[in-house]
Parts: structure tokens; C-alpha cells; sequence
């Protein structure tokens, strides 16, 4: 193997495997390496088997669950926004060739007990049972609003000013009740909690905007899923980065990083077949499980996997998000429900994948916690449940001072506009310019119904 490269990339999630294929496109030398021995780290797809091994060690697979490898189980339960960032990426990249799509069939709320589906049609607005009468017609306006918004258009902009007034100010101009402020946050804006509501209103108002420019794209909801499994995204990137010459090393454990007498990176040393390699490159790419000194935690967030034989929706959708949004549950932060199935090649025929995930508040039990969405799901036994506790790190220091270029950890949220912010932070901190990406244009991006 080659000693030097122009960039040593540690891990392949999602976010390192996408900046790998970038890179790698603009003509760098990559070296990436993973001590596992399948391609995702946190962002990969499981078999049954692998499944057992990570949540249940030395127990035996349940084999009224069929064959290990008719099932992709992410570790990370998120969908692409249809004309999200991550979307155009893939475009720009055309990894696209590599990764096949489907729609996801509806995006729901709980409310009143069970869930509802979010409108994804002016008909379904307007037979909803999630507003009443005369909202709709507030929720309409305020719709309108933000589709005729322009920027250099002072007449569209009712006297708001997006960078100074509040999202809740904004909501009080068009006289919105409590229950559509927090459909429109929650399901629209896909916001965790109301902190946003305090905040400065661009935010929250572009947030709406892809919401609706995204449902608006497919019909039926804003989301989009790869078949086989979210694991079908780092390899495909990882593709892209071996076609323009990447080079790649699965169950390849790192003895030792390697620093100048100023503490900048130099390269990493390497155990290959019993000896050690010297691997040297001025920059390093890394998920915080190899800089554990270089990153901090606030929060935790749980995520458990279901294998569930029913799905508690009613007009026959195979796949879905369901947000049980912190109002409802008396919680501070959403519960997300990310239901997918045989339709998405995750699972074999008559049985369904339920993620279900939130931050963890408090002292009570993990699975206490997201109590209300077990009871939805009809889940009253855990042996074919698999629960994961994660602490969300973030780099404590931007990389300019050793060139050790950091990841966050992948957030409790639904959809990739926090990843791929992630990816445009550290692809602009590496190379010194923005990303920038073709812009997603009709019929370029194909995806299933």
C-alpha cells in the first residue's frame, strides 16, 4: 500500500463516507479506513444475525423470524427529504446509479389518541381532522405566505422580519391556535421540541418550505427511502470514492495517531498481517469514536428496533413516520416512529420494521420513556425489540489548529438536513471553499411510488 495520501478518512458513516467520494472526485488521495468489517458504522444496515450479535449477544436468532438475510435493519432510523440537501447531493454525485428509491406512503401525528395523517394534497388539508374549520382557512394564509415569500419583496413580507421577529410571533400574526402552531413545528417544520419557538422565524419558515417543495415533488409525503436499507447510501458513496480512486480498509484497527511536536496531525499507524504500517496524510477525517478525547456529550438519545407483524395504520400503508410530538406524550422532545417493510426490501414478506427513537430525559427507565409509542405499536414484549443508548457527540475544536476534522453523531430527528449540514461544515473547514451542488431540477431524480 501506498504511505501517502492527502487525506486519511476513519470510519464510513454516512457523513465520512459522503466527504470520501467528494473528495476523492475533486481528484485527493484517499485513504479510508473502518475497524469494522461492514461498511456504515452508525449509519449501517443489519442482518438478523448481526442484529443479535450487536443487541443480543449469545442469544439464538428467533427463527420464527425467517431468513437473516432478508433483513437490512438501520441502526438509525431516517428518511431523505425529496428535495432535501442530501437529495441533491446524490444528484450532484450521481450515486444515484448505485442506490434505488421508494416513496415512503405518509407522514402522521399522534393526536386524539391515534395517529392522523399529515396532508399531503389541498384535499387532504382540507378533510383533515387534525384542524378544525376555521383554522384551516389561518393555516392556508399562512401557507400561502411562505410560498410567495421573496426576500427582495418587501410586499410579501407583511411586515414581518424573519431574522428579528420569533417563529411564535409569526404564528400570532395569522392567529394560529396552539394545536396548528405545533402541527406546523412538529410535522411540518420537523422540529424535536419548542425551543424553536423563541428563536428567529428563517429557520422554521425555510424548514416549511422544504416540507412542502418535497411533498410537492412526489405526492403522498415529503420522504424518500433507499431499498435495502439506509446502509445502501455510505456504500454507494464509498463506491463513488473507489471509482475516482479511493483506497479502502474494512477490519482495519488504528494502533496510534500520529502528531507533529506542535500536536498536528501526521498520519496513523497501522497493524496489517502482524506488522505495522506508518500511513502519513496532512488531514484527517474521523467519526468521534476515534477522537474520543477530542469530543463532548450532552445528550443521549435511545433508539429501539421492533419486528413487528402489524402496523398500526388504517388505509394500507406499508411504510410511514409517525412523531409523537412532546405535547401529546408530556415530554420535552418528540418521539419519532419510522415504520418500513417488506415493500423497502428491509424485511422478508408479513413482517415490519418500528424504530422508534427521542432523547432521553430524566431518570426514568430508557423504555419507560418511550412508553406511549410501544403502546401504539401494540408492543407488550421485548424479545423481538433491540434497544441502543447513544451519547450525540460533537467535536469540543473546528480542526484548524491539528487538522483532525471531527464528525457529530447522527441527532434524533427523522430526515439528513442535520448530516448533510455536517458535511458542508467539514467539507469547508478541509478544503477552504463551499460545497457547492447542482441544483435539483424535474426528473432527475428518479424514485418507486
Amino acid at each position: 500500500m501506498d504511505e501517502e495520501y492527502d487525506v486519511i478518512v476513519l470510519g464510513t458513516g454516512l457523513t465520512e463516507c459522503v466527504l470520501s467520494g467528494l473528495l476523492s472526485v475533486e481528484g485527493k488521495k484517499v485513504l479510508h479506513i473502518d475497524r469494522q468489517d461492514y461498511y456504515g458504522g452508525e449509519s449501517a444496515s443489519l442482518n438478523l444475525q448481526q442484529l443479535y450479535e450487536k443487541f443480543k449477544p449469545g442469544k439464538e436468532v428467533d427463527a420464527s423470524l425467517g431468513r437473516s438475510r432478508d433483513y437490512c435493519v438501520d441502526l438509525i432510523p431516517k428518511f431523505l427529504m425529496a428535495n432535501g440537501e442530501l437529495t441533491n447531493i446524490l444528484v450532484h454525485t450521481n450515486v444515484t446509479r448505485y442506490v434505488e428509491f421508494k416513496q415512503i406512503d405518509g407522514s402522521f401525528v399522534f393526536r386524539y389518541g391515534k395517529p392522523s395523517k399529515v396532508p399531503a394534497t389541498e384535499y387532504e388539508a382540507v378533510t383533515s381532522s387534525l384542524i378544525g374549520l376555521f383554522e384551516k382557512r389561518r393555516l392556508k394564509n399562512f401557507l400561502q405566505w411562505v410560498a410567495n415569500y421573496k426576500e427582495d419583496d418587501v410586499a410579501t413580507h407583511k411586515g414581518l422580519k424573519l431574522d428579528i421577529d420569533t417563529t411564535d410571533a409569526v404564528y400570532n400574526k395569522f392567529g394560529l391556535e396552539e394545536g396548528t402552531k405545533n402541527f406546523i413545528g412538529h410535522a411540518m417544520a420537523l422540529y424535536d421540541n419548542d425551543e424553536y419557538l423563541q428563536q428567529p422565524a428563517r429557520e422554521a419558515v425555510e424548514r416549511v418550505v422544504l416540507y412542502c417543495q418535497s411533498v410537492a415533488r412526489y405526492g403522498k409525503s415529503p420522504y424518500l427511502y433507499p431499498l435495502y436499507g439506509l446502509g445502501e447510501l455510505p456504500q454507494g458513496f464509498s463506491r463513488l470514492s473507489a471509482i475516482y480512486g479511493g483506497t479502502f480498509m474494512l477490519s482495519t484497527k488504528v494502533e496510534q495517531v500520529l502528531y507533529d511536536e506542535a500536536g498536528v496531525f501526521q498520519g496513523v499507524k497501522l497493524s496489517l498481517d502482524g506488522e505495522e504500517h506508518v500511513v502519513k496524510a496532512p488531514q484527517v477525517i474521523a467519526d468521534p469514536t476515534y477522537f474520543p478525547e477530542k469530543v463532548s456529550s450532552s445528550e443521549k438519545v435511545i433508539r429501539t428496533i421492533s419486528i413487528v407483524d402489524q402496523l398500526p395504520l388504517k388505509n394500507g400503508e406499508t411504510s410511514a413516520q409517525i412523531i409523537l410530538t412532546g405535547k401529546e406524550t408530556g415530554r420535552k422532545n418528540d418521539i419519532y416512529i419510522a415504520l418500513i417493510g417488506s415493500e423497502h426490501k428491509v424485511a422478508p414478506q408479513g413482517k415490519n420494521i418500528a424504530i422508534v427513537s427521542s432523547i432521553i430525559e430524566g431518570d426514568k427507565p430508557p423504555h419507560i420513556q418511550l412508553e406511549s409509542a410501544f403502546k401504539l405499536l401494540g408492543i407488550k414484549a421485548f424479545d423481538r425489540t433491540f434497544m441502543g443508548l447513544s451519547d450525540l457527540f460533537a467535536p469540543i475544536e473546528d480542526g484548524s489548529k491539528d487538522n483532525v476534522y471531527i464528525s457529530k453523531s447522527y441527532d434524533a430527528t427523522s430526515h439528513f438536513e442535520s448530516v448533510t449540514e455536517d458535511v458542508k461544515d467539514i467539507y469547508f473547514r478541509v478544503t477552504g471553499k463551499p460545497l457547492k451542488l447542482t441544483k435539483l431540477e424535474e426528473g432527475e431524480f428518479n424514485a418507486q411510488a
